[in-house]
């Protein structure tokens, strides 16, 4: 019996090792987003998106999804919007148009929810104000799936004004979308 089961491990083990060999060697987070960002933006890149200005764009690793399209996880977020980690009020289901509110009440409007993209953009009352923008975009390299995460405002905060709160807003919005980068390395394989 135990000759059986050593032998089941390593025939286990031939089997798992190519695969996992593929997943560790995958980026966690991509360092350059994309030829999108440097298309969008000018020289000096610090007006970025059709002159909008742009806070952050982070780029994270979603693991091996072969038989999954970019826009079957942009589908299966906005079908399960639960998976968002700051979702609150709003519906399970998120369509280009919708309003409801995120955590803590904050008001926000779907801009977009098409294709391989989800945008949304803050409404008056949202805690973060008026006329920030989030662009959640889903790519595909080689079978790795990623998702880049843009973000502009309409118009300079006050807290983007000043460094030490512009720099922590920053870091929380890379921790925040890093749980759902995490969250979406599962659930891809059921999109």
């Amino acid at each position: 019996m135990r000759r059986e089961r050593r032998a089941a491990r390593r025939v286990l083990a031939l089997a798992v090792a190519p695969c996992l060999a593929l997943a560790l060697a995958a980026p966690a987070a991509r360092a350059e987003p994309g030829t999108g960002r440097a298309a969008a933006c000018d020289q000096d890149r610090e007006r970025c998106l059709d002159g909008r200005r742009l806070l952050y764009w982070y780029g994270y690793g979603l693991g091996v999804h072969p038989f999954t399209t970019p826009e079957a996880v942009r589908r299966q977020l906005t079908d399960n919007f639960r998976l968002f980690p700051v979702s609150g009020s709003c519906p399970g289901r998120v369509r280009t148009g919708d309003r409801c509110d995120l955590l803590g009440g904050n008001p926000v409007r779907v801009e977009s929810a098409a294709g391989d993209h989800l945008q949304i953009a803050t409404l008056p009352g949202h805690d973060l104000g008026k006329g920030l923008h989030i662009r959640f975009t889903f790519t595909r390299s080689l079978g790795f799936h990623y998702l880049d995460v843009a973000a502009w405002q309409d118009r300079e905060t006050d807290c983007a004004r000043q460094v030490l709160c512009g720099a922590a807003s920053r870091a929380g919005a890379w921790a925040l979308w890093q749980v759902l980068a995490h969250t979406l390395t599962v659930s891809a394989w059921a999109a």
